[in-house]
This record gives C-alpha cells, sequence and structure tokens, in this order.
C-alpha cells in the first residue's frame, strides 16, 4: 500500500554538517568569538537556530541572537550550502519510492525559505510534493507542528506515514501523531540517542530503508 513518507533534510537527505558548521564559526568570527570544534557543533544540527546561538554565544539577549541568526542565513544559504553533499543513494531511493506510489514530503527544521533553496539546489524538486519548515522569523517552533501539517497536506492518516530522520526530536515528533518513525542511522544523532527515542526501526543505510518501506 503506498505511505506518506516524511523526510527530514539535514542528516537525512542532506550531508550538510561542513556548510553549517563553517557557516557558524563565519557567523562567530563576525561577531568577535572564537570557533567552535565541530565535536561541540554535530549535537546542534536539527535545532532552531535560536537555540544553537543562544548556546554558542552563552547569551540569551534576544538582540545578540537575532543579529547572530540574521548573520548565519546568508552564510549558509549562499555559502553553506556548496559545502554540502547529499548522502550516497538519495536521489536513486527518492526515485524508487516515488515509482511504487509512495507520497513523499520534507519536514525539517531547516526555515521554509532556506530547505525550499536547499532542496531546489539538489534538484529534489520533483520527488516532493510539499516542504514543511518553520517561517524565518520564528525563533522556536514545534517539530510536531510541522509533521501535521505534513499529515493535512495530503490528507493522510498517521497509520499511513511513516517519518525519517536522523535526530530523536524526528522520532519523538512522529510520537506525538501516532505516526511510524524510522531512525536515519547514517545521519547526525548518536546510536544512544537515536536508541532512547525508541524508532520503529533503524535504517543502517538509505538502501535498508527502501527494504524495509518495501517489505511491508
Amino acid at each position: 500500500m503506498p505511505l506518506h513518507l516524511l523526510f527530514d533534510l539535514d542528516g537525512t537527505l542532506t550531508d550538510s554538517f561542513p556548510g553549517i558548521s563553517r557557516s557558524i564559526n563565519r557567523t562567530l568570527a563576525t561577531l568577535g568569538r572564537e570557533p567552535v570544534a565541530d565535536e561541540r557543533l554535530r549535537r546542534y544540527v536539527g535545532a532552531p537556530l535560536a537555540t544553537i546561538f543562544e548556546a554558542l554565544l552563552d547569551s540569551d539577549d534576544p538582540a545578540l541572537v537575532d543579529r547572530a541568526v540574521a548573520l548565519y542565513r546568508p552564510q549558509f544559504d549562499e555559502i553553506g550550502i556548496l559545502e554540502s553533499r547529499l548522502f550516497p543513494g538519495i536521489p536513486e531511493a527518492l526515485t524508487e519510492l516515488r515509482a511504487v506510489g509512495h507520497t513523499l514530503q520534507v519536514v525539517t527544521a531547516r526555515s521554509f525559505s532556506s530547505a525550499t533553496l536547499v532542496v531546489r539546489h539538489f534538484a529534489l524538486e520533483r520527488h516532493f510534493v510539499a516542504v514543511h519548515g518553520p517561517d524565518a522569523t520564528e525563533r522556536a517552533y514545534d517539530k510536531a507542528h510541522l509533521v501535521r501539517a505534513a499529515l493535512q497536506t495530503t490528507g493522510a492518516q498517521a497509520t499511513d506515514a511513516v517519518m525519517v530522520g536522523d535526530r530523536a526530536e524526528d522520532i519523538r515528533a512522529a510520537r506525538a501523531h501516532g505516526v511510524r518513525a524510522v531512525a536515519a542511522a547514517w545521519g547526525y544523532g548518536s546510536s544512544a540517542e537515536l536508541a532512547a527515542a525508541h524508532p520503529d526501526y533503524v535504517a543502517a543505510t538509505i538502501t535498508d530503508l527502501v527494504s524495509w518501506l518495501q517489505s511491508g
């Protein structure tokens, strides 16, 4: 039976960490701050930008955080996107999933405008009926709301949908609506983080995911 598949973007479809980490550090440099090691930055991928910069700047000053966010966005959209890539096998997998009748949408923490830019940059727009991300002006958001919006877009029942993501937040967002959740183990979430979130399945590779979905 055809399914409604909801894909996270960063860490699931795109290996964007090089672009994200360098864009964050370029932003910090502009603000006169020291660069942050990749090991620390990796834990923040998938979080709202305001949350990331509050932590990295050790500040809850909204003016400073908003300035950092405003500096970061063009850094990634104009430069960081060129430092990112698709994970191996993603275009082929999306083509196969569409060919058997599944409906695909993107559900991401990245702002809608930036997510749309990324999807177009990698020529993925033909695969997805919709992209769901927070408005660029939102300081905080609930990813579960984005999952609900995706279900409403296609009129899907939760039992006919599957969320695929690499962080615990993706799994929790799916659970909030009774949607099955698959952990993308090739992404940025640690095995401990994903296991603690109790996904319905852990896919080691994109090929593994396709096989699991096709097996029913």
